[in-house]
């Protein structure tokens, strides 16, 4: 008797745009996408689960960001983190080599500045972690946001969105950024924007445990004019 494979609700069709659906960009996962957070997984799967394990990703976090990799392809040995638009399809994902293939990061060919990663999942009523990248969001939590660099734009997306819901901000950028996380702090303060800085030391959040990461938040200081004059001239 033939053995069946259990078939689970991560297709890569769910994630593909409608013909009506013309708002913003969206993509299609890679062809030879396969999500981890499936009941039944190909052996395949042994390197990039190890390689997860190994940066303190749980079976939590791969459900809840529907983690998933590829083993062939353009984005062949690679971990895949997908990225929701409000509407529920994929405006991004981030491909992160899991052996040593280079470049380590491969982008797909979107423009990063109209988007929101995971915007789907984010409470702008609520504070949210700006982050450099997708696993340092994964380590900071729920209502984390990857700018997927070091700089924010006031004319980007995300930049306008939080400005139009007044949404508080914990920057936690890593150290080597801390010029470019001063010009963010400086900008959003110019409309009013609660922000505050989380410590990171010389620790990037994605080495972090997820407690060590909430202990630091918890420190984090709260920047109003005068604070900020004088960590700037610490910096420069």
């Amino acid at each position: 008797m033939e053995e069946t494979v259990e078939i689970t609700d991560f297709s890569k069709d769910m994630f593909e745009k409608p013909k009506s659906f013309e708002k913003e960009e969206v993509i299609k996962l890679p062809e030879e996408f396969i999500s981890l957070a499936n009941k039944t997984l190909p052996r395949t799967t042994a390197f990039p689960l190890s390689y997860l394990r190994g940066r303190g990703v749980s079976k939590r976090d791969v459900q809840y960001w529907k983690i998933g990799y590829c083993s062939s392809g353009e984005y062949s040995q690679r971990i895949i983190i997908p990225s929701f638009n409000n509407d529920g399809y994929v405006n991004y994902f981030a491909a992160r080599a899991f052996d040593r293939a280079w470049p380590r990061y491969k982008n797909p060919p979107v423009q990063r500045n109209n988007m929101i990663f995971n915007e789907l999942y984010i409470q702008w009523k609520e504070p949210i972690n700006l982050v450099e990248g997708a696993f340092d969001a994964i380590k900071a939590g729920p209502n984390s946001i990857p700018i997927l660099g070091s700089t924010l734009r006031e004319n980007s997306k995300l930049f306008q969105k939080i400005i139009k819901h007044n949404t508080p901000v914990y920057i936690a950028l890593d150290k080597d950024a801390e010029k470019k996380s001063n010009r963010i702090v400086k900008s959003l303060m110019q409309h009013d924007i609660e922000v505050y800085k989380v410590p990171i030391d010389d620790q990037d959040v994605g080495d972090m445990s997820r407690q060590e990461f909430l202990e630091r938040r918890g420190d984090a200081v709260g920047t109003d004019q005068d604070n900020f004059v004088l960590r700037q001239a610490w910096t420069f």
